[in-house]
């Protein structure tokens, strides 16, 4: 059992990061009614814009910029953590502005347009930074690891689980504790109501869809370091963030992150002992749990219901 705590470690921070990307996909899902397919590229958009604020050899042509680079890696860590899901909510924005004129439609237009979306997101990567895998660096105070007892335990791992639990902490006191937050969950039980309430509905959907994708390049961010940076990342990312919010239940808050803690649980610990089998373990989990509960952990009704 004592030599498990560092699997138990890093199961935990990648189900809380899993976690956090299921939340801003549900968000989206939530209010727009839509499968947004191009979720995993804006993870990975999200992390190669950090590369590209962190490393002079990131990939772009960015002799101009270097004093920037002169900077402390702290500060440029710190500025890749707020400009890089920033310019990501901007394109979010732009696909939510696309996506408008499939709303009342056929909901296969949409998640054909989010699919398109994606593509074009994952060429345009592969164009700018090449199909080279990167991996993304970090402040010296949160690499390296340190020895407790007879075992070895990762900075870093540590940093993004409490990272991602603060990260899901300042989400769910947004959503259930502000009144945007609160026209945000009415949103997704009835918009409609709430066009008929006076709120604009169509500047509630853009700020959802921006956060939605400003959430996903964070978790993009952090996981950068653990799982590399390469044009088909976003696929590696989408799929867990598909499996979390069925599993948890589409709609509930806790839901998603408890069934993000259980998939990153049984990921981590697979790959420490089954590493073939790591990927696969999650589906398991899913068919093992819709099988009994179809409706998820604590699917219910409503959405984004803490």
């Amino acid at each position: 059992m004592y030599d498990l705590i560092p699997h138990l470690i890093n199961g935990l921070a990648l189900g809380l990061l899993f976690a956090l990307l299921g939340l801003g996909f549900m968000l989206i899902i939530g209010v727009m009614e839509v499968i947004n397919l191009a979720h995993g590229s804006l993870f990975a958009l999200g992390a190669y814009l950090a590369l590209a604020l962190m490393a002079p050899d990131g990939g772009l042509p960015f002799a101009f910029m270097e004093p920037y680079y002169a900077l402390p890696a702290v500060v440029r860590y710190v500025i890749a953590l707020i400009v890089g899901p920033a310019l990501v909510g901007l394109v979010g924005m732009g696909l939510e502005l696309c996506l408008r004129r499939t709303y009342g439609t056929d909901p296969l237009y949409g998640l054909l347009l989010t699919f398109g979306a994606a593509l074009v997101l994952e060429e345009t990567i592969r164009e700018i930074w090449g199909s080279t895998e990167y991996y993304l660096p970090v402040p010296k105070a949160i690499s390296g690891g340190f020895i407790f007892g007879d075992l070895i335990y990762s900075n870093y791992r540590i940093y993004a689980a409490v990272f991602a639990a603060a990260m899901i902490g300042v989400l769910w006191l947004f959503l259930n504790r502000t009144p945007y937050g609160a026209v945000i969950k009415a949103g997704a039980h009835d918009s409609e109501m709430v066009r008929a309430l006076g709120y604009n509905l169509k500047r509630l959907r853009l700020f959802v869809f921006a956060f939605g994708a400003a959430l996903a390049a964070i978790a993009g961010i952090i996981m950068a370091p653990i799982w590399g940076i390469r044009p088909v990342v976003g696929v590696d990312a989408v799929i867990p963030a598909f499996v979390v919010i069925v599993l948890g239940g589409v709609g509930s808050f806790w839901g998603a992150v408890t069934a993000g803690t259980l998939v990153g649980l049984v990921v981590g610990l697979t790959a420490a002992f089954l590493t073939d089998w790591s990927m696969l373990s999650m589906y398991l989990l899913l068919l093992a749990v819709v099988t009994f509960r179809a409706r998820g952990l604590a699917g219910k009704a409503s959405v984004l219901e803490a």
